[in-house]
């Protein structure tokens, strides 16, 4: 009879428990943010942790693939929330009679981890915790939605004013910027540059990795993987490498062909008024207008944002030198305790903050949505 495998007593690879400071601390950072989110409006609402998985189905694009389903209990197929957003806007759509809302929930939320090989092409699994360091599986979202009808930009603005003020109340020390894009403006510079329509969506993720990832690499993703003419990569190149502030948007104004596009003409009308009210409201020193956010999630259809500070954005880029990959090799067995690095201050989580403009033809409501993950 072979011998029974010991068994080790511990929480499930990308979870942990929260106890003494480490609580005290997530505490008062929760107390901070609702302080905020109450000072403009802000009515919890609290949702289900699984939804029926059709709710969720085909809002996350690439990322779907990362949404935990649940084993059928009772007849019907069901899958652990992904998000906050979502969840509410299946509230919305439930309760017609409200017309506007200003919402806030603080909550956990589950996604299956990314193992990734190479530069370039993705496997989603949920048994490779150690391919995706300080990735959580179990992990905090802090979601401020504003649902209605509203002067234009108004709430977008509003929400980038909410994420300053967060920072603000959290005495934060360091550097953060908030990266502002319009997806009317990407759709676009991809329609100008020549991307057929069916391809987009999918370029448009590529065009989001390049936070992670040289321009060549994103280049060859796009015509290798996804069959995109080189010449038009090359021109789509030529844009998304660039950012600002109002300067960029005045350049994207002055060229013709881009400024004749029905998209980006509302798409830079947008943003120029944006850009007023975040210099009436203080919070315009804060913004970099970047051309590569694109935020993946299928369901933006305006202003896009993320935020990230020095210690948010990955530590480095896949196919660093080779010092980087020897000292990760000599730290493996101080990591064998810590597999997924859940403890490890070091490690990068990407955006700490991010959002922006949705509408649901459920709902019919525009949403500007903060989603803040601590």
């Amino acid at each position: 009879m072979a011998p029974k495998s010991k068994f080790e007593l511990k929480t499930p690879k990308g979870t942990k428990d929260w106890f003494g400071k480490d609580m005290l601390i997530r505490e008062k950072i929760f107390s901070q943010l609702k302080g905020v989110f109450q000072k403009h409006g802000g009515m919890e609402l609290d949702t289900p942790v699984f939804e029926l998985k059709e709710i969720l189905s085909g809002k996350y694009g690439e990322d779907s693939k990362l949404i935990y389903d649940l084993a059928d209990q009772g007849g019907e197929l069901t899958s652990l929330r992904y998000d906050l957003t979502v969840p509410f806007a299946r509230w919305l759509a439930m309760n017609k009679d409200i017309q506007s809302v200003k919402r806030y929930h603080i909550s956990k939320v589950y996604r299956r981890l990314r193992k990734t090989f190479g530069r370039l092409a993705d496997i989603y699994r949920s048994d490779q915790p150690a391919m995706n360091k300080g990735r959580m599986r179990e992990f905090y979202q802090c979601d401020f939605d504003i649902a209605g009808t509203y002067d234009s930009m108004l709430p977008d603005a509003e929400i980038i004013r909410i994420v300053v003020e967060v920072f603000e109340g959290l005495g934060w020390n360091g550097n953060y910027t908030i990266k502002l894009n319009h997806r009317k403006i990407l759709d676009g510079i991809f329609e100008v540059c020549g991307v057929p329509e069916d391809k987009i969506r999918t370029i448009s993720s590529a065009v989001d990795k390049l936070d992670k990832l040289p321009w060549a690499d994103v280049r060859k993703e796009m015509t290798e993987e996804k069959g995109l003419d080189g010449e038009v990569a090359d021109r789509i190149g030529e844009w998304v490498v660039q950012k600002g502030k109002q300067d960029l948007l005045r350049k994207l104004q002055r060229d013709d062909k881009l400024s004749a596009n029905a998209s980006m003409k509302a798409g830079m009308a947008d943003l120029e008024l944006l850009f007023n009210y975040l210099e009436a409201f203080g919070a315009l020193d804060r913004v970099s207008f970047d051309l590569s956010l694109a935020r993946g999630l299928d369901y933006y259809t305006g202003v896009i944002y993320e935020v990230v500070t020095e210690g948010s954005a990955p530590a480095a880029t896949p196919g660093a030198d080779d010092k980087t990959v020897k000292s990760k090799k000599k730290s493996k067995s101080k990591d064998k305790d810590d597999e997924d690095r859940s403890d490890d201050p070091s490690v990068g989580v990407g955006s700490v903050a991010a959002g922006g403009r949705q509408a649901y033809p459920k709902t019919q409501l525009p949403l500007g949505v903060l989603s803040a993950l601590t």
